[in-house]
């Protein structure tokens, strides 16, 4: 082999180099035989160089001389055998040149040919896009990964790695490794739990994330913390989730929302500037909770088209339908959107909306639409649906909801607003994508903040963190804690980008006392504390500063620079729907020994 060992990579020869001899190793992408002459697209993850077998010409007759097996050799050659190439560099013939190949210049004129490696009958074309099922794929991974667009991908997210630790360090950050074996605490999801050999019945977790343990660090000095840290979270998977995941984990001493504000924006126009040559904004764009509520119906807005949800209450009263006066008599909501020459969709249109909208637990969607109509100033009118109970004041509803002739106003009511809110946003969001209104080559950054503390859980009759235990509430909702847990906000932060959440963050409690009340109101006992966050609580004890941080998701920032729906397309080895890798056949049994080794009883049922 050292002999054929590449003196240059495939997507490196230029015509520059035209008269050189070069060994050239890789795999073959294409063969095409032309009666005597064979051409070979040979690729690596450089690029792709033309290869040709010519033993008519006065240098391939040379060749042949030389290597009395080449046309032997090269006719054996099937697509992704792994061979080594040694030959002369020429210039194509001006009229068969290649523009679209970064070599499409040149061609290399083989000389020698060593077969290293034989490819079985492949179980998919490996293309530029691979385009075979998901099993398939995941299944050969390895092959799949030759392809040029994943191959394009797990650079990108290489790119982003080292452009992020590139930026943080010169921030002046240090990156620590926290554990992988930690004790388990209760962050939302399921933890997976690692059985100990020589602690019978005990078991370490994997980390959810390095919450606590960034905390400690902040306890113990070190002012500026990141790591590129794989979490583990034993929950449904879906397409922008695994149960194993990557974050950019932030965190900092003496701060306050902004600075940590301030620091995510830079990382991620460094990053951007960096790998994809975009500049962001300096600053993104700020909603609140509520008002991200109340405008899209989401805490993850797309902000790349509008279609803003409108608030319909002041209609109500003088209108006759009484499903909206008895919402609004409950303390719910009324909520509108108007779809843009929405008024030519059909009945069974709607219909799939409305079962859409029930998903998250509408009751139905109400709808009107408007026409042209001479009767009414601007020559407009409102028909269809719930128009009739609406004609008194439907000149004021298509005005002030900004409504034109050719569209279609939804509406959604319902005793408590949120739900309003959120199935009309869903419907939003559908129609975003269906109707394809957000431009595939935009980046809309927009932070979330000042999100509730705490969410009342119903099924469990208790309030819980809405976020975690360890968010500080705002100084001005110190005081109603005990009183008034779903009024109080939390110094809580969300970055989001194009209708994904990107990041999740909060100012943290440093005040072994507040933190006390905290677990109070969470329903945790004084006991039950001690015993899962002793260690925690008791560094507050000890002058721990005041702090905060984020961590942005990897995979989904990677996922979405790349224009991809899912993170398993920039995850080397993800697992699929299932949490399983039907490539290596995992999760799988393992001997009795192990297990008594483990003191595991493994039962069926």
């Amino acid at each position: 082999m050292e002999t054929m060992k590449r003196t240059v990579t495939c997507g490196e020869l230029r015509a520059d180099r035209a008269g050189q001899t070069v060994v050239l190793n890789g795999w073959v992408h294409r063969k095409r035989d032309h009666g005597g002459i064979t051409f070979i697209n040979l690729r690596d993850r450089y690029g792709i160089t033309q290869v040709v077998v010519d033993t008519k010409t006065d240098a391939g007759i040379a060749a042949l001389a030389a290597a009395p097996d080449l046309d032997a050799v090269a006719a054996e050659l099937r697509n992704e055998y792994c061979i080594a190439v040694e030959g002369v560099v020429r210039l194509r013939p001006e009229e068969m040149a290649n523009p679209s190949m970064p070599t499409g210049a040149i061609e290399a004129l083989a000389s020698k040919i060593v077969i290293l490696n034989r490819s079985e009958p492949l179980p998919f074309q490996i293309d530029e896009k691979i385009n075979a099922g998901e099993d398939l794929r995941l299944t050969y991974r390895y092959l799949d990964m030759r392809s040029e667009s994943m191959q394009r991908r797990i650079k990108l997210r290489s790119d982003v790695a080292f452009a992020a630790r590139e930026f943080m360090i010169n921030q002046g950050f240090y990156e620590i490794e926290t554990p992988t074996f930690i004790k388990p605490t209760p962050e939302g999801a399921r933890d997976y739990l690692v059985p100990s050999r020589l602690y019978a019945g005990k078991f370490y977790a994997l980390p959810q994330s390095p919450q606590l343990y960034k905390q400690m660090l902040m306890a113990g000095g070190f002012d500026k913390y990141f790591q590129i840290a794989r979490c583990y979270r034993d929950e449904d998977a879906r397409g922008d989730r695994q149960p194993e995941f990557t974050q950019i984990d932030i965190e900092m001493s003496f701060v306050s929302r902004d600075d940590v504000l301030s620091i995510t924006e830079r990382l991620m126009g460094h990053v951007f500037m960096r790998t994809l040559n975009i500049a962001l904004p300096e600053r993104f764009k700020r909603l609140t909770w509520k008002e991200a509520q109340e405008n899209y119906g989401s805490d993850k807005p797309d902000l790349r088209f509008g279609m803003e949800l409108r608030d319909f209450a002041p209609y109500v009263e003088a209108g006759g339908f009484q499903a909206f006066k008895d919402a609004l008599a409950q303390g719910g909501g009324v909520k509108a959107l108007v779809v843009c020459g929405g008024a030519g969709y059909s009945r069974k249109r709607i219909e799939e909306l409305e079962a859409h909208a029930k998903i998250y637990k509408a009751k139905g969607v109400a709808w009107m639409k408007v026409a042209g109509g001479a009767a009414l100033e601007g020559g407009a009118a409102l028909e269809g649906g719930v128009a009739k109970f609406f004609a008194a004041n439907a000149g004021d509803i298509i005005t002030e909801l900004g409504a034109s002739v050719g569209d279609l106003i939804l509406i959604i009511a319902d005793a408590k607003r949120k739900i309003a809110n959120t199935a009309l946003g869903a419907v939003r969001a559908k129609l975003g994508k269906e109707l394809r209104l957000a431009d595939p080559r935009a980046f809309e950054f927009v932070w979330i903040v000042d999100f509730p503390l705490f969410e009342f859980n119903e099924e469990e009759n208790h309030w819980e963190a809405a976020h975690h235990l360890f968010s500080h509430p705002k100084e001005q909702c110190h005081d109603m804690l005990e009183s008034d847990p779903g009024a109080v906000l939390g110094d809580l932060y969300d970055l989001v980008l194009n209708g994904y959440e990107l990041a999740s963050g909060s100012i943290r409690v440093h005040d072994p006392e507040l933190q006390k009340r905290i677990f109070s109101v969470a329903g945790i006992p004084p006991e039950e504390a001690e015993r899962k966050f002793g260690f925690l609580t008791n560094a507050f004890k000890y002058g721990a500063p005041p702090h905060g941080g984020i961590a942005p998701g990897l995979d989904r920032l990677v996922m979405l620079m790349a224009g991809e729906t899912s993170i398993k397309e920039v995850i080397a080895f993800p697992k699929n729907s299932f949490a399983a890798s039907p490539m290596d056949d995992c999760p799988s049994e393992v001997e009795q020994k192990q297990l008594d080794e483990l003191h595991l009883v493994v039962r069926t049922s």
